[in-house]
C-alpha cells in the first residue's frame, strides 16, 4: 500500500468531514429527485481549497499533484457522488486539457473560473455513430477569418444542459481519423447551441445528459483549444480523466465494502452474526481484494503522473479493472445485505446503478482491453482493418 504523507492525511480528513457532514445526508434525495449539484455548493468547496487541487496556483488552483485531488474526490464520492462531480471535472476533467495544452492567454481566461467554482467544463466527444470509435466524429468546425463555426450533434455528454462550458471534440477537415480532429471550447449560452431533452438514466442521476445541438455556432478563434491534428494531445489528457473515473469507482466500492463489513458483524441468523458463516467470509474477502487492487492500480498511475498526465497503459489498466471491480463489489454487498440490500434505504442499489454507468463512460472495458494489449505490446490495432 502506498503511504500517504501527513499533509495528505490531513487533506483526506478535511475532505471526509466536509463531505460526510454536509453532503452525505443529501445523497438519497438528490438521486431520487435527480437534483443537480448546486453552483453555490461547489463554490463553497472551492472556498475550502478542495475543488481544483490539480490546477496551477497561478490560475487559482491548488498546484498539487494529481494523487492529492483524487484523495479528495474519493472522500466526496463516498459520501455523495454528485458532490464529487465538480471536483472530478476541475481536477481530472477537460480543464486539464487547457492546463496542459492551452496557450497562456487561454489558461488565464478559462482556468480561474473553474478553480473558483463559477464554471464547470464538461467534455463532449460522443455522437450517434462515434462512441468507442471516437475518431469517427462528424461534428464539423470550419475557420472563417477570426472565427470558428461549429455544426453537428453530440451525444452522451455528462453534464449537458447544466455545465457552463463544453470542450467539444470536432473535425476540422476531411483528413481521416484523428489527424483531422481538434477541440473547441463553447459557452452554454452561445447562439446556435441548444440541448435536447434530458436523458433518464439508470444511474448518475442529477449529473445531466442530453444531446448538444450545434447550428452555426460561432466563437472567436481563441476558443480553439486543440488545433487540427492534436487528437493525441486530447487523449493524453483523457488519461487523467480515466483516473478520475477509476476513483469514482473506487469510492463507491470502498463505501459499499465498509457498510457491508459493519453489517455482516451485526446481522444475526441462526443465532450468530452472519460473518461467522464461511460463505459470508468468502464474499467479503473477494470484496476486500478487489478494492485494494483497484486502489493500488490507481495510486501507482497517479503518483507516477505527478502534476502531469499518467502513463496511458497504467491509466487503462486502472480504469478497466476499477470499472468491473465496482460492479462485482456492489453486487456482493447487495447479496450480503439480503433483502435490505435491495431497499433504497440502504443505498446499495444506488451504488450499483452508478457503478454500471462508470464502465460506459470514458471508454468501455472492451476498448480499454484493446488499449492495454496495444500498450503492452507496443503496437497499434486498427479496428477497421
Amino acid at each position: 500500500m502506498f503511504t500517504l504523507s501527513e499533509e495528505q492525511l490531513e487533506l483526506r480528513n478535511l475532505a471526509r468531514k466536509v463531505a460526510r457532514d454536509k453532503y452525505a445526508p443529501l445523497a438519497r434525495s438528490m438521486d431520487a429527485d435527480r437534483t443537480h449539484f448546486p453552483r453555490e455548493e461547489r463554490k463553497k468547496i472551492a472556498d475550502l481549497g478542495l475543488l481544483a487541487l490539480s490546477l496551477p496556483e497561478e490560475y487559482g488552483g491548488g498546484g498539487r499533484p494529481l494523487i492529492d485531488s483524487l484523495i479528495v474526490q474519493e472522500e466526496f464520492a463516498r459520501a455523495n457522488p454528485l458532490s464529487a462531480w465538480p471536483i472530478f471535472e476541475a481536477s481530472a476533467g477537460p480543464a486539464r486539457v487547457i492546463d496542459l495544452f492551452g496557450t497562456e492567454a487561454q489558461k488565464q481566461a478559462f482556468l480561474p473560473p473553474v478553480a473558483s467554482g463559477d464554471v464547470v467544463i464538461a467534455i463532449s466527444i460522443s455522437e450517434a455513430d462515434a462512441g468507442s470509435a471516437a475518431t469517427d466524429v462528424s461534428t464539423r468546425a470550419r475557420i472563417e477569418g477570426d472565427e470558428v463555426v461549429v455544426n453537428g450533434v453530440k451525444r452522451w455528454c455528462s453534464g449537458a444542459g447544466h455545465a457552463e462550458q463544453y470542450l467539444v471534440y470536432v473535425r476540422f477537415s476531411d483528413t481521416p481519423g484523428g489527424r483531422g480532429m481538434g477541440a473547441v471550447l463553447l459557452d452554454k449560452d452561445t447562439p446556435g447551441l441548444s440541448f435536447g431533452p434530458q436523458e433518464n438514466l439508470m444511474g448518475h442521476r442529477g449529473v445531466g445528459s442530453a444531446d448538444i445541438i450545434l447550428d452555426d455556432v460561432r466563437v472567436p478563434l481563441d476558443r480553439v483549444i486543440i488545433a487540427e491534428g492534436g487528437f493525441n494531445k486530447l487523449f493524453t489528457a483523457f488519461s487523467i480523466e480515466r483516473l478520475g473515473n477509476s476513483t469514482m469507482c473506487l469510492a463507491i466500492a470502498q463505501e459499499a465494502l465498509d457498510r457491508t463489513a459493519a453489517y455482516v458483524q451485526e446481522r444475526e441468523q441462526f443465532g450468530k452474526p452472519i460473518i461467522e458463516f464461511q460463505a459470508s467470509q468468502m464474499l467479503l474477502a473477494d470484496m476486500i481484494m478487489d478494492v485494494d487492487a483497484a486502489r493500488l492500480l490507481i495510486y501507482r498511475a497517479a503518483i507516477e503522473a505527478g502534476e502531469g498526465a499518467p502513463d496511458q497503459l497504467q491509466a487503462s489498466l486502472a480504469k478497466c479493472f476499477s470499472n468491473e471491480m465496482v460492479k462485482r463489489v456492489t453486487d456482493k454487498a447487495i447479496q450480503l445485505h439480503g433483502g435490505y440490500g435491495y431497499a433504497e434505504e440502504y443505498e446499495l442499489e444506488r451504488m450499483h446503478r452508478d457503478a454500471v454507468g462508470w464502465a460506459v463512460a470514458g471508454g468501455t472495458p472492451a476498448i480499454q482491453r484493446t488499449r492495454i494489449a496495444s500498450g503492452y505490446l507496443g503496437r497499434r490495432f486498427d479496428q477497421r482493418a
